[in-house]
């Protein structure tokens, strides 16, 4: 076990508490094998009927994954180049697999800072409560990397294009936001989210009821006056077209968008796309999965990943140098490398 993780079982509810402030709680291998290691032990018993996800003090839900220690192992040379990332991964979209499937309720609060890999253990659940303070993104193309850890999946599957456009921008969403689009199933004061909790844990068989009584109505959500020109303007699975697309509009938005696309990887843009693309035609999660390993495998060895960790989380210069520099440069070829299948062997498999 470890003490970034916190697990109880209080009435009928297990507790899985993230327990990283300092770091916004963002995961790490041991965490995630912990969670891991908690749900098997609680699938088949019967005194946890539910199970909820929370973080303990602090900002954030959980602000993504281990991303110092993934820059730093994909830039390793030899046979431990990558490993330790690799292993990461490995155990991570185990955890993220499991969620998804799990056979009882799961309620996951992303109250506060949720991107990256707690959009990975929040998505899963069954429901996913949001507050006024919920930061939701996928911000992953700002470092090189990409919308992991099920994006590929959740994200085509939103209204119209709004799924592409976040994993391309990087925006971020409020908790209003999250609700209208779906992200959220139910949006709380968080004031209110302890009498759920407590609720919850002494009748998790009215969890839709409890979550439902202390519901609350949103502020209007911003970005419904926008899915218009987000349909319109990321119509394209094709990067150039999108930028062409915002090149052409004069409006303060579109050029807001487009200078928000200049600061990101044109190779992880270009990956998002793709990745994007296929998981709308995968036929489960598994697979979507077992692609993002292959994808993430690779990427967290390449220069831009490495670059762009340097420059936004290291030296934070803000002034990554992505290499290919134009999304021209970026060939189908390359994207194909990096999409191709792992050998058996290598590949990914859920529990």
């Amino acid at each position: 076990m470890t003490e970034d993780l916190i697990t109880k079982i209080d009435g009928q509810a297990g507790y899985l508490t993230l327990n990283r402030p300092k770091a916004i709680h963002a995961l790490n291998h041991e965490m995630c094998a912990a969670m891991i290691d908690a749900l098997v032990k609680w699938r088949g018993d019967d005194a946890v009927q539910a199970v909820m996800i929370d973080h303990s003090e602090g900002r954030g839900f959980c602000a993504g994954g281990d991303i110092r220690m993934l820059a730093q192992s994909g830039a390793l040379e030899g046979a431990e180049k990558g490993r330790e990332a690799r292993e990461f991964f490995y155990t991570e979209y185990q955890l993220n697999h499991l969620l998804f499937e799990y056979d009882k309720p799961v309620v996951a609060f992303m109250d506060g800072i949720t991107m990256g890999g707690g959009v990975g253990i929040s998505q899963p659940a069954k429901y996913r409560v949001a507050t006024e303070n919920t930061r939701f993104a996928m911000p992953e193309t700002g470092i090189g990397l990409f919308p992991d850890v099920g994006g590929g999946w959740f994200l085509p599957r939103l209204e119209g294009r709004v799924g592409q456009f976040l994993a391309l921008t990087g925006a971020r969403l409020d908790g209003a936001e999250c609700l209208s689009l779906g992200l959220a199933t139910h949006y709380l004061p968080s004031d209110k989210l302890d009498e759920a909790k407590q609720r919850i844990a002494k009748n998790p068989d009215r969890i839709a009821g409890i979550l439902g009584d202390l519901s609350v109505t949103p502020p209007p959500a911003r970005i419904e006056a926008n899915i218009d020109k987000i349909n319109r303007h990321f119509a394209s699975d094709k990067y150039e077209e999108i930028l062409a697309s915002l090149e052409k509009d004069d409006s303060d938005w579109a050029a807001k968008e487009r200078d928000t696309l200049g600061t990101k990887s044109p190779q992880t843009c270009k990956v998002a796309l793709r990745q994007l693309a296929e998981g709308a035609l995968m036929p489960n999660f598994a697979a979507q999965m077992k692609q993002e390993y292959a994808i993430g495998a690779r990427v967290v060895e390449m220069h831009d990943f490495i670059e762009g960790v340097r420059a936004l989380i290291i030296d934070k210069d803000n002034e990554p140098k992505w290499s290919p520099a134009t999304p021209e440069e970026m060939t189908n070829d390359m994207l194909d490398a990096i999409f191709t299948p792992l050998l058996q062997d290598k590949e990914w498999k859920p529990l």
